[in-house]
């Protein structure tokens, strides 16, 4: 193409731009907010991408393709793929790598060089070295200077590929490289990090968690396994990532590595179809003391000989939903004695692919292989049942599911027959996170009580949830003289809340989340501290999130760059998870009962406790609100829900369901005002908007997704004196499902977009 036609065609494509923005503005489609970013970048950044000789070096359908989207005139996408650098955040970045089925199906077949739409807004291989570039630059300058990075993939589309060239480029940059040799659970890699025979400083998977089949992502780890702290991340961000070009990648390929410079992690077999490179013996064994270290949390010691000599072993169901888990969590139950362990291959649900093609929607939807939604439940439950070969679903005591890069465990259970009515004559349930957790945490300290009579220097520990997950865990804590912290959402934020007590920092008197020195603005990363006396407490027993998210951090690490005493990878790990709910169900069943009646008896029907019933919901249920416009839908939805929260503040009556909103609390960091500059209007509540409805216990939450341009919603709904007989319980349970459905239903009502 000429010089001439070049120009020709961007001047087109500064023409089509700016009539789609004014058009989108003036038809209310995009607010002036949105409009005046996406002006400012859109059109400059194109230009780079499709000028840029180092782009089409590194990867030389980039620019073909851009010619062939101005040329179809596909102003939409285009905006959408460039109007804003890729948000990068603590854990790392996270977003679609093309906005089309028919893309990721050519990306898929040809290659991460597939001639698609990219741009600095999806993830791309540009956008991935881009970013490496300023992380490796970072890690170089620190001092000493880092030098070690452990890389993986889950089994997203061409992740194993994304994850080669970001590793190249570590090469280049003078890391020492430690690279999986297939697809790795995400708290694996977390694990490996600080292990002993690797001592890393940088840990990075390509994985876009339980999202769609459209997305990926670059998850970020530090020294110890958790994710960077903020100061850092923004060090790493504002000083490196940020002013990374193109000029500065360069990558050294794989098969000119020096022997000492690129090692391979994996277990004793080695994995059919993977190149060596001739380093076939030197793969450093890192499954197995992955393995060991996780058994370490077992309280059963003799489980695998109590299970071979049992009469009536634990029948285990297990689904990998298409993802890393599906060795790994087989191979652990193995280990420790789970020898049914029935894995569903139906549908693919075992196979290694990344278009999750059991979650395609008959309604067009991108469902999600995410093991907490309902829906993923179902979809592994109709599978187990076709494949005809797993025996009856009816002999199984639980079935467990891990999402792609097996960081979240989701599980489900059978439901005793006097309350299958509760579900529509379901007989089996989705236990929500939350109450699983609790549930754990109350056999850990039910077993250590059985051996010691209580809780064994309870006034030394803790446990950290995010502020959506159930309160039924700190009772519990308190109940047995245990502090707690309540977090906002996400590990980084529970790590960092447990680091602060391990090192003894001042802790602050915190009310509703506020920060007593950022005025309106609440804490960075904690929501409330309850019973953790200052320098006293340091021994973290749980760490728990709402979506589906669990682990141990333990006691202070003897340095920065390990994982705390007793304690395990500080992020959340479906692995772990897993093995513990399965001790759990073996035990139950050992005393002739299961995980759902023991969570009547003791959670449900403690009087310190009482019934804790949770509900959580997406919006979408599916995906994403699309694009710039899909930003404005947000953004709409958000000035709805401020609009209660201002009628609140007035002593207007607002209600859920016959229930009146007594106060509300908006949950504002500022961690997005770069993104939503706040004005008089509109104050983005990146954690969230809070209706309490009478007391503590009773509240609607509404909070805009970390990790998408999207809503959550939740609401929490407290009996107190549910008991003390079954039918009582069982009496008001009916109750709260029936009304907690009707608080959704409402809330979704109130906050729905105008109809056009």
């Amino acid at each position: 193409m000429t010089e001439q036609t070049l120009d020709a065609l961007l001047e087109s494509a500064r023409r089509g731009i700016d009539d789609y923005l004014t058009t989108a503005r003036d038809n209310g489609q995009i607010d002036a907010q949105s409009y005046q970013q996406a002006a400012a970048n859109v059109f400059p950044a194109l230009q780079e991408w499709l000028t840029d000789e180092a782009t089409h070096r590194l990867s030389p359908q980039v620019q073909p393709a851009l010619k062939s989207v101005i040329a179809e005139e596909r102003w939409e996408d285009l905006v959408n793929a460039f109007r804003q650098p890729i948000r990068f955040g603590t854990g790392g970045i996270r977003g679609m790598m093309a906005f089309d089925r028919g893309s990721i199906e050519k990306l898929a077949e040809s290659g991460i060089s597939a001639p698609i739409l990219k741009g600095p807004n999806t993830i791309n291989d540009i956008v991935l070295l881009l970013k490496s570039v300023g992380v490796a630059q970072y890690g170089r300058e620190q001092n000493p200077p880092l030098e070690k990075v452990v890389i993986g993939y889950d089994s997203r589309v061409r992740g194993h590929d994304f994850a080669k060239i970001v590793a190249e480029l570590f090469l280049h940059a003078g890391y020492t490289v430690y690279f999986f040799d297939e697809p790795c659970p995400y708290p694996e890699m977390t694990f490996a990090i600080p292990y002993k025979d690797i001592k890393g400083d940088i840990g990075i998977l390509i994985s876009a968690s339980h999202n769609d089949y459209r997305y990926n992502g670059y998850k970020l780890s530090c020294s110890n396994g958790s994710q960077f702290d903020p100061e850092q991340r923004d060090e790493m961000y504002e000083k490196y990532i940020a002013h990374a070009t193109t000029k500065q990648i360069g990558l050294i390929p794989f098969e000119d590595a020096a022997d000492d410079k690129l090692v391979f992690l994996g277990g004793e077999e080695r994995v059919e179809g993977f190149n060596y490179l001739g380093r076939e013996d030197r793969v450093l064994n890192i499954h197995q003391p992955h393995l060991k270290h996780v058994q370490s949390f077992l309280l059963t010691p003799d489980l695998a000989k109590q299970q071979r000599e049992s009469d009536s072993p634990l029948r285990i169901a297990f689904c990998a939903f298409h993802g890393a888990g599906r060795r790994a969590i087989p191979r652990l139950l193995s280990e420790v004695g789970f020898n049914d362990v029935r894995i569903i291959t139906e549908g693919g649900l075992n196979d290694l692919n990344g278009l999750f093609p059991s979650f395609e929607s008959a309604a067009g939807k991108e469902q999600q292989p995410d093991p907490g939604d309902e829906r993923a439940a179902r979809t592994a439950i109709e599978a187990f049942k076709k494949q005809g070969t797993l025996g009856s679903f009816d002999d199984v005591d639980i079935l467990i599911g891990t999402d792609p890069d097996a960081d979240r465990c989701g599980v489900v259970v059978k439901v005793p027959a006097d309350q299958r009515g509760l579900f529509g004559g379901q007989d089996w349930q989705l236990i929500p996170a939350d109450s699983m957790w609790a549930l754990l945490l109350w056999y850990r300290f039910h077993r250590e009580t059985e051996q010691h009579g209580q809780v064994q220097d309870a006034d030394k520990k803790f446990v950290v949830l995010s502020h959506t997950t159930s309160d039924s865990i700190a009772l519990l804590a308190k109940k047995h003289g245990l502090g707690s912290i309540k977090t906002w959402v996400g590990f980084a934020a529970l790590a960092a809340a447990v680091r602060d007590v391990w090192e003894q920092r001042e802790l602050l008197d915190l009310k509703e989340g506020r920060h007593p020195t950022l005025g309106d603005l609440c804490h960075p990363f904690v929501c409330e501290y309850t019973d953790i006396e200052f320098g006293a407490r340091s021994n973290n027993v749980a760490a728990m999130e709402q979506s589906n998210g669990f682990s141990i951090l333990g006691s202070p690490p003897p340095d920065a760059r390990s994982l705390g005493v007793g304690g395990h990878v500080r992020d959340k790990d479906g692995t772990l998870a897993a093995l513990l709910v399965a001790e759990i169900a073996a035990w139950a069943k050992q005393q002739g009962t299961t995980i759902y009646e023991l969570m009547d008896r003791h959670i449900h029907l403690d009087p310190d406790i009482g019934l804790f019933v949770s509900h959580y919901e997406p919006d979408p249920l599916d995906g994403e609100y699309p694009g710039i416009q899909g930003d404005r839908k947000k953004k709409d939805i958000l000035g709805r829900a401020l609009q209660q929260f201002a009628r609140v503040g007035a002593g207007e009556t607002v209600e859920f369901a016959g229930r009146k909103v007594t106060s509300a609390v908006m949950y504002r960091t500022g961690k997005y005002d770069a993104i939503y500059p706040p004005t008089a209007e509109f104050q983005f509540p990146d954690e969230g908007l809070r209706f309490y409805l009478g007391t503590e216990y009773n509240h609607v939450t509404v909070r805009p997704s970390g990790t998408g341009n999207s809503l959550r919603f939740h609401v929490q709904l407290h009996e107190p004196n549910p008991g003390p007989e079954l039918a009582d319980l069982i009496g008001h349970k009916q109750r709260l499902y029936t009304q907690i459905r009707r608080i959704a239903d409402e809330l979704r009502n109130m906050l729905e977009a105008p109809r056009s």
